[in-house]
């Protein structure tokens, strides 16, 4: 699914969650309106309420004379008839589901031409967009983004809406692929082949100008997976780096320190040159980001 960034998040996900109801619904389906059903007291609760108190004289009684056991085997049957029926009052009645549905429904309906349905795109569009969610979700999890090492106040805002947009034209694009091969499927008499020439063109030109946006954002996604292996690799060196005076303390006590300085030594140079990879990469993402707001 792709969801238009200005829907609230609450929504969207809520929308997300229930793709196949939102399909039902599109073919027609409605769910049934949830009325508020009035709390009843049936009859069998009416008559425990009412002979609650003779029960208990009626206990108080055998449980005072010289059949007591008989009144605690009342007692003991008239408890566990309560809690039978306090269980049975307790039930609700089932209709969660229909609440569900109806709130999904409503939501569907504010936000109609808001989102777009697995069956809205062809194979080949479904294709090219979940490359292009790929390479947003590439971006968006990394911990480069997190941390600050991007623009991540611009990535929130600006990816969304470039997956919004290419899932828009995206759909558009199979609506008409679709339209156009039905067309064509019984043969194309000579007088229209002309015609259809520039609606192939057309077709073949709007592909083109979304797979480069998509192609954009999964150079960009490049980049940014490219600052994350030097991210995690700095982190790893930083740790090993911190860990130096322990090793090197054994490597004193049992004489061999002579032998293994210059490769404890070169962690530092991995560090600078990881630092600097990292500073590359992200200059890198920043050039790709600069390209994917032209």
């Amino acid at each position: 699914m792709v969801v238009d960034p200005a829907v609230s998040p609450e929504s969207a996900g809520l929308l997300r969650a229930n793709p196949q109801l939102l399909s039902r619904f599109r073919l027609g389906w409605r769910p049934p309106p949830v009325e508020a059903e009035p709390q009843r007291r049936s009859p069998s609760s009416v008559l425990l309420l009412v002979a609650t108190l003779p029960m208990v004289s009626l206990v108080g009684v055998l449980l005072a004379s010289h059949i007591a056991p008989v009144g605690f085997v009342v007692l003991g049957a008239f408890v566990v008839l309560v809690l039978v029926k306090m269980a049975g009052i307790s039930e609700l009645p089932a209709t969660s589901g229909r609440v569900h549905d109806r709130l999904v429904f409503e939501q569907a309906r504010w936000n109609d031409g808001r989102f777009l349905l697995p069956e809205d795109f062809d194979d080949e569009a479904r294709d090219v967009l979940g490359r292009a969610q790929e390479a947003i979700g590439t971006v968006l999890r990394s911990h480069v983004n997190a941390e600050g090492l991007l623009d991540d106040a611009k990535n929130a805002i600006m990816l969304p809406a470039q997956e919004w947009e290419i899932g828009r034209l995206l759909a558009k694009l199979s609506a008409l692929r679709t339209e156009h091969r039905a067309l064509l499927a019984g043969g194309v008499a000579p007088e229209v082949a002309a015609a259809v020439e520039p609606l192939d063109r057309a077709l073949a030109g709007s592909e083109a100008a979304v797979l480069t946006r998509v192609e954009a954002l999964e150079k960009y996604a490049a980049h940014v997976a490219e600052a994350e292996r030097a991210y995690h690799a700095r982190g790893q060196i930083a740790e090993l780096r911190a860990r130096l005076p322990r090793y090197e303390e054994l490597l004193a006590e049992s004489g061999a320190d002579g032998l293994a300085v210059p490769e404890i030594e070169r962690l530092a140079e991995d560090a600078e040159y990881l630092e600097r990879a990292l500073r590359r990469s992200v200059s890198s993402a920043h050039e790709a980001f600069r390209y994917l707001e032209s």
